[in-house]
């Protein structure tokens, strides 16, 4: 969804890659003016040249677009007087500066954060830190993602897997885009803007929810189960349908799990001991799902998926990419635009994915 909520409001983005910029994006998808700063003696942002297999060299990368999609670029060398003249001017009459200084990076530029602050008492300053204010370390998405438990979770024993989305990197926009919205919402009553910082560590331990409160109410600490709940099953078991294509299941309670019986024509599983209640399950959730699979394994997935969904079963089909974006459903989520200046045409999803009703 976009909208003109914020069509005066001017932000300013010095941050690159991923977790600043999708907040910018954030904004400008609701009407913001987003003039986003890029270094000329570098090329500019990094993820220009993040193409993939099937991208020509020439335009801009789908992964550049993906976040920086409508936004206003300068490029300016912050090292040089003049621009770094131009970018204080920008600041005078900007609401919201976004950041990902790395450690010092801040001062090297003379732009500590403290003294924009006092400068520009009314700007409200967003910044991305890596494993926090203070801690030079390099941040990236795979690796924050072992750093904070993620990898020890996914996948199997000897084989982690990451998500195909810097989905860390996501959270900490997440995060700091709630935290912009609450510091606008106190410049309204004090005037005064703030300096609001996310590190992506903090985001990522945030999120671990139940799998945190498992290790400290219980002293469980999480093992790679894949798409396994460790709580639930038949919850993130999938099973290979008699056309190959698979289906994900979510079953969490007992009248789902005897719908899914009826459903398979498993009824006399009702009834097992091994079954009863949802501990059972987990218990035995191996050799369940062996019986799911060979009985899942005689009709295709279609033919399945119509009748969990009729009986209010929850589950999925896996589907690729391409089946999710040619989805007419899903339209009204991908913007669409073609760039002035060469005449290519871009596509992303959006930020936004809530509606005003």
């Amino acid at each position: 969804m976009t909208t003109n909520t914020f069509n005066n409001l001017v932000v300013v983005e010095l941050a690159s890659v991923l977790a600043g910029p999708f907040v910018g994006r954030f904004f400008r998808e609701h009407g913001a003016r987003i003039i986003k700063i890029e270094n000329p003696n570098s090329g500019g942002d990094v993820t220009r040249t993040w193409r993939n297999g099937n991208e020509n060299s020439s335009g801009l990368s789908a992964y550049y677009v993906s976040v920086n999609q409508g936004k206003d670029v300068a490029f300016l060398d912050l090292k040089n007087q003049e621009d770094h003249i131009k970018l204080l001017e920008l600041l005078t009459t900007a609401d919201i500066l976004l950041t990902n200084f790395r450690y010092g990076e801040d001062e090297k530029f003379q732009l500590k954060l403290n003294d924009l602050k006092e400068r520009f008492p009314k700007l409200i300053i967003g910044q991305i830190d890596g494993f926090g204010a203070e801690n030079p370390r390099a941040a990236y998405d795979i690796v924050l993602q072992a750093e904070t438990g993620y990898l020890s979770m996914t996948g199997s024993k000897n084989h982690p897997a990451k998500l195909p989305v810097a989905f860390i990197d996501i959270l900490a926009g997440h995060q700091l885009k709630t935290g912009i919205l609450m510091a606008m919402l106190n410049k309204q009553t004090t005037g005064l803007g703030c300096i609001v910082r996310v590190s992506l560590k903090d985001a990522a331990i945030a999120t671990l929810m139940n799998q945190a409160s498992n290790y400290l109410m219980s002293d469980l600490i999480p093992s790679a189960i894949g798409t396994l709940h460790p709580n639930i099953a038949p919850y993130g078991e999938y099973c290979v349908c008699s056309d190959g294509k698979s289906i994900v299941l979510a079953i969490g309670n007992n009248k789902q799990f005897e719908a899914l019986l009826n459903i398979l024509d498993l009824k006399e599983l009702q009834n097992d001991i091994r079954f009863l209640e949802n501990p059972d399950r987990v218990k035995n959730r191996a050799v369940l799902n062996i019986l799911l699979n060979e009985a899942f394994g005689k009709m295709p997935m279609d033919f399945w998926m119509r009748k969990l969904i009729l009986d209010g079963v929850p589950a999925g089909a896996i589907r690729s990419i391409n089946e999710v974006l040619d989805d007419p459903s899903v339209a009204y989520l991908i913007e669409q635009s073609v760039l002035e200046n060469n005449g290519q045409k871009i596509s992303s999803v959006v930020t936004s994915a809530f509606r005003f009703e």
